[in-house]
């Protein structure tokens, strides 16, 4: 049995449906879901933790690598090591968005159309190359990630808490895509590049799999739910009450109001960014057991949380420059509070 069903069978037993836990039982919950996910993917603990910072915060996360470096599998362990629902989507160029969302379908035993939820009614929805499909159902997403709703013939419709989008894509190959308008990317918290495994990473991955282990059976390989719905709420809760001092505020502004000026750079940070580059530091700060946030943390989230809200000028593309580039610079020329 795993832990959340023991801890489930003893508050029943003493009459509490949710035992209120402390923050370090929480974060220690948080921290099983790393354990559980290490049993099917091996490195890429930062993009783990990208997913659930977002599940923190009421964000959403994109995964960018190239084939074959875990992406789907990670977001699947993940819902596997979390009591929620869940929700895969293979976004393709025939999608429509009523295949995302769900639409009005007749009933002809009472002669009425009645709603059929799509698949984005869920808690965790995997979003499988989302740049495959075309600009329409790409958009179909957006008020389902920045109002947690979904409007069908004039009636919104609420989503599930807690809710997240974890969406794929693949960097290098732009045939039979449609890359993300800056509208949509903004809607995303955090954007996670999922590198190469390292020599002795790769080492593991083959072993695994000579000893037998299927990506399709999670359960096989050990990967059980240690974390529920009522422990994410908990802990966002908890990551509420973290403290952003005046000058760290200050600083935030500054790294955003920096990318706005910089000459490679034709596209800059907008106060949304700055808001989520803030959100995502607060959530980080709890991780690491602290109730404030400080400079470290700021720039520890800088890239992840603002590299897909710049965009480079066309010379500065041209000449190999990358946006994670032009933000160190930024980071290394934005002076750092005391």
């Amino acid at each position: 049995m795993n832990q959340v069903s023991v801890n489930q069978r003893d508050s029943a037993e003493n009459g509490d449906q949710h035992p209120v836990l402390s923050d370090e039982q929480l974060r220690d919950r948080l921290a099983q879901v790393r354990a559980e996910v290490a049993k099917a993917v091996v490195g890429q603990d930062a993009a783990v933790t990208s997913v659930i910072i977002g599940l923190l915060v009421r964000g959403h996360v994109l995964l960018e690598g190239v084939p074959g470096v875990a992406k789907t599998l990670l977001v699947r362990a993940i819902s596997a090591s979390l009591s929620l629902d869940t929700a895969r989507v293979q976004f393709t160029p025939d999608l429509m968005p009523g295949d995302v969302t769900g639409s009005l379908v007749y009933d002809s035993t009472t002669g009425d159309f009645a709603f059929r939820e799509g698949p984005v009614f869920t808690n965790l929805m995997l979003a499988d190359e989302i740049n495959r499909t075309p600009p329409k159902t790409q958009a179909s997403l957006l008020e389902a990630m920045e109002e947690r709703q979904v409007s069908v013939d004039g009636v919104g419709r609420r989503l599930p808490d807690p809710f997240l989008v974890a969406a794929t894509q693949n960097p290098v190959e732009y045939e039979g895509t449609y890359p993300l308008p800056e509208a949509q990317l903004d809607r995303f918290l955090l954007k996670v590049n999922l590198a190469l495994p390292a020599r002795h990473e790769e080492v593991e991955v083959i072993r695994r799999h000579a000893s037998g282990f299927n990506p399709s059976d999670l359960a096989a390989a050990g990967v059980q739910p240690v974390a529920a719905a009522e422990d994410i709420i908990a802990a966002r809760q908890a990551v509420g009450r973290v403290s952003v001092a005046p000058e760290v505020v200050g600083y935030i502004v500054d790294i955003a109001r920096a990318t706005r000026e910089a000459p490679s750079f034709q596209l800059g940070v907008s106060p949304r960014g700055a808001t989520a580059l803030m959100n995502a530091s607060k959530a980080w700060a709890w991780l690491s057991g602290r109730d404030f946030v400080t400079p470290d943390d700021v720039k520890a989230l800088t890239l992840p949380a603002l590299r897909h809200r710049v965009a480079l000028t066309p010379e500065a593309a041209m000449d190999g420059v990358s946006a994670d580039d032009v933000l160190h610079g930024l980071l290394a020329a934005v002076p750092v509070p005391r």
